[in-house]
This record gives C-alpha cells, sequence and structure tokens, in this order.
C-alpha cells in the first residue's frame, strides 16, 4: 500500500498534528533492536506494525516441519561472475534456510538478487546476514515476510496491472505493493515546464503521468533497479492510457426516514459535492475540516482524486449528493474522513460509509484505518465502536485520533457498520481533515 502526500485543512492545525506525531512516535518505540552486522530493514513498521508477526507467519509444528520457521525477504547484491550465486546459496543451505523464490535485478556492475526465504525461526537475523556476507553478498536488506509474498513475480504483476485497468484509484496501491513502503506525490503539470520524463536516480523515481502531471516515488531505504523502474513505468503508462475509470457500481441502501444510492465519485462530482458543502452548517465543516469553513471547497478537487484515494458518494433519488466519505492512502495507517450533509444526520448514513470504507481498506491491504475528529465527538467514537474491530485512541488538547486495527477476517467478512436506529445518530458523525 503507498504514502500520498497532500496538503488539507489539518496539516495547518497543530493540536491534530501534535496528536498524530506522538502517536506516530509511539508505534516507533516498540521496534525490536536491530542487528549490528550491517543489514538494513526497509521498514520497522512492517517488522513490528502487525502485532505477532513472526508467530503468525511460522509454519506449524507437524510431522513433516518439525521445527519452526519464518518467512524473510532478503535482497542482496552480488558479484556478477560464475559461481558467486552459488556460493550465496551454499551458504544459505549451511543454515537450513530454504530458498522460496528468487529474482534477480541485473545492474551494470552486478546484480540485486531478491530471496523469499523460509528460515529456522531459532537464527537470528545477524547470523543470516552475516553468513551471506562471507558469501560475497553486499548491500544487504532484510524485512519480515508473509504468505502473500509466496505468490510468483510474473503473476503478482499481472494482478497488480489488472487491478490498475479497472480503477483508477489502484495506481497508488499497485505502485506500493510493487516497491515496497514508498512516498508517492502527485505533481501537476506547469507548461513552462515541457513534457515530464521518466527518470530515476538511486532512491527516487519520477513518471509522467496522465494529463501530463508527474508521480515522484521515493524510497530512501532501498535505491531502485532499472527492472523495478521499468516495471513502475509499465504501470503508470497503462493508467494514462486507459483513462478515467470508476467501477460503477451503485448500492441503494435503506436508511432510517429514506433511503440512498451509494457509489464511487471522483473529480467528475465536484460541482455537486460543492453544492453539498453550501447546504452544511457551518458546526458540520468544521468538525470535517478542522479549519476556516471558506476554505472547505479549495480540498475537494484533491479529495476527490483517485490518485489519493478512494471516494464514496451517498445521493437521493434526484442525484443529490447528502454525503462524502474518503479512503485517503496514508501507509499502513490509511485515512477515512466523513461528512453528511445536516439534513441527512442521524439516519445511519455516517455508520454505513463508515463501514464500507473500513472494507474496502482491508481487501486492499491496509494494516490500519484512522479518523481525525474532536474528542467531543461522540458519535463519531460509537460509529467506530460499532465496527466491533481493536481501537487505539489517542487524545490531545481536543483532538483524537482513532485507529481501527485491521486483519484477513475484516476483508473476508467485508466488515460493515450496520445503519443506526432513527435518531441514534448524533450529527456529529463527522470526521477528517
Amino acid at each position: 500500500m503507498s504514502d500520498v502526500n497532500r496538503e488539507t485543512p489539518a496539516t495547518r492545525t497543530r493540536p491534530a498534528l501534535s496528536v498524530v506525531r506522538s502517536w506516530w512516535t509511539r508505534r516507533q518505540e516498540h521496534a525490536p533492536p536491530r542487528s549490528d552486522t550491517g543489514a538494513r530493514s526497509a521498514s520497522p513498521e512492517r517488522e513490528t506494525g502487525r502485532s505477532g508477526t513472526a508467530e503468525r507467519d511460522r509454519a506449524p509444528e507437524s510431522a513433516d516441519s518439525p521445527a519452526p520457521s519464518t518467512l524473510w525477504r532478503m535482497r542482496t547484491t552480488v558479484r556478477d561472475t560464475p559461481g558467486a550465486l552459488a556460493s550465496l546459496c551454499s551458504a544459505l543451505a549451511g543454515l537450513r534456510v530454504d530458498i522460496l523464490s528468487l529474482g534477480t535485478h541485473p545492474l551494470a556492475e552486478g546484480t540485486v538478487d531478491e530471496f523469499l526465504l523460509r528460515v529456522p525461526a531459532e537464527l537470528e537475523s545477524g547470523t543470516l546476514t552475516a553468513a551471506v556476507a562471507e558469501a560475497g553478498g553486499r548491500d544487504t536488506w532484510m524485512e519480515l515476510a508473509d504468505t502473500h509474498d509466496l505468490v510468483d513475480a510474473p503473476t503478482r504483476i499481472l494482478a497488480l496491472a489488472t487491478r490498475t485497468a479497472l480503477d483508477s484509484a489502484e495506481l497508488p496501491l499497485a505502485l506500493r505493493q510493487l516497491l515496497g513502503r514508498c512516498t508517492i506525490r502527485s505533481v501537476p503539470a506547469k507548461p513552462e515546464d515541457g513534457a515530464v520524463e521518466d527518470t530515476f536516480d538511486g532512491t527516487v523515481m519520477r513518471l509522467a503521468s496522465a494529463q501530463g502531471s508527474a508521480l515522484t516515488v521515493e524510497r530512501p531505504y532501498l535505491p531502485f533497479t532499472p527492472t523495478e523502474f521499468a516495471r513502475a513505468r509499465a504501470l503508470v503508462a497503462l493508467d494514462a492510457r486507459l483513462g478515467r475509470r470508476l467501477p460503477d457500481q451503485e448500492d441503494v441502501v435503506d436508511l432510517a426516514r429514506g433511503s440512498v444510492t451509494v457509489r464511487r465519485a471522483d473529480t467528475a462530482d465536484l460541482d455537486a459535492a460543492k453544492a453539498m458543502h453550501e447546504r452544511c452548517s457551518a458546526r458540520t465543516l468544521s468538525l470535517r475540516y478542522h479549519g476556516p469553513v471558506g476554505d472547505a471547497d479549495r480540498y475537494l478537487r484533491h479529495l476527490l482524486s483517485p490518485r489519493f484515494g478512494r471516494t464514496l458518494a451517498a445521493q437521493t433519488a434526484s442525484g443529490r449528493i447528502v454525503a462524502l466519505g474518503h479512503l485517503l492512502w496514508d501507509g499502513d495507517e490509511t485515512e477515512i474522513a466523513l461528512i453528511v450533509e445536516d439534513e441527512w444526520q442521524r439516519r445511519g448514513i455516517g455508520a454505513e460509509l463508515l463501514g464500507r470504507l473500513v472494507a474496502m481498506a482491508a481487501e486492499a491491504g491496509c494494516a490500519h484505518v484512522y479518523v481525525i475528529t474532536q474528542s467531543a465527538n461522540t458519535g463519531m467514537v460509537a460509529a467506530m465502536r460499532g465496527l466491533g474491530l481493536p481501537l487505539d485512541y489517542q487524545v490531545e488538547e481536543g483532538t483524537l485520533v482513532i485507529t481501527a486495527r485491521l486483519d484477513a477476517s475484516t476483508a473476508a467478512g467485508l466488515v460493515r457498520a450496520e445503519a443506526a436506529p432513527a435518531g441514534e445518530e448524533p450529527a456529529e458523525v463527522t470526521a477528517g481533515n
């Protein structure tokens, strides 16, 4: 999944930022000590962000597998000479490490070899990387893997291309799954800059996107290879060639005192979304955007863009949008933001959109979702609790961040919050930044 930098009202709101910073710092404090062998970890979040990752990834004990094991992804650079790879594989075999898959990334000098390994649980990463270094590997990088990594590279890339072809909002996620944890920025094209050229240099990649804009991809912990650049370039080119794509599924949802149609939305709905803003009270807009009410409209084009996530709209039979829910790609802690027009509050529509967005996040492989709201917003707290998921709360100066942890069962069950009975959903079921 990808980090998308965006300017929103919350970026100008000190309390919200302070809460997020302290919450993120707390998450990092639980990272395990790294070995002193020179091996690099791509992402402490991937190693520790999942509860009990190593325990879950260990193979069950049985007659065929007497000792528990752990899945690891490892990348190392070896000399492009006969026997170099054989020496490395022999060193791994000597440690009873099973090589499940191997991919190669040719360089001008040497080759980057990427392994999926099944490692004896008692084998420390420092011992493994030391053996790799002794066998000729350098710039070794490791991270914990899971069963999703057992899919071979061609199959995985084809699946990502298929998802990208079906939905414009899938491109950032596809790039994230292809390249690992990275930061993706969408930069509008400037006529004076001319045509955008596809380039990459070390840990930064720049790719021409649709309508002449550019995507900048950064991965500070691990340089990109020419192979990764070619794959990413092909995905972005596919997206640009196919143009606007949006799933056309619509669901009629019966709510307290009426029904609405829930569907996906994008920048084509900008005018309708602005019209909804005009019908909303200052209090509703303030709860949603945490900033000057007059600034609300300027963020809509950004929020509706598939480059930054997915949007659900609830509309009446006449086609008027009365609520918006945004799923904004923000790494493993994907953000959810909601706004419901005053006249349609207390009917269950906020809970309905929230449940659908959480299910979409789980299906996309997100580990967490969070909302930013006011600590007095009991309606938002109740709606999050209604999901039946583990929750984490961080409060500072009246700003509340509620984080829900997702897992495979969330995606499999397509968890959706049920609409609240009439009169039980407070007007404050509005959150976001």
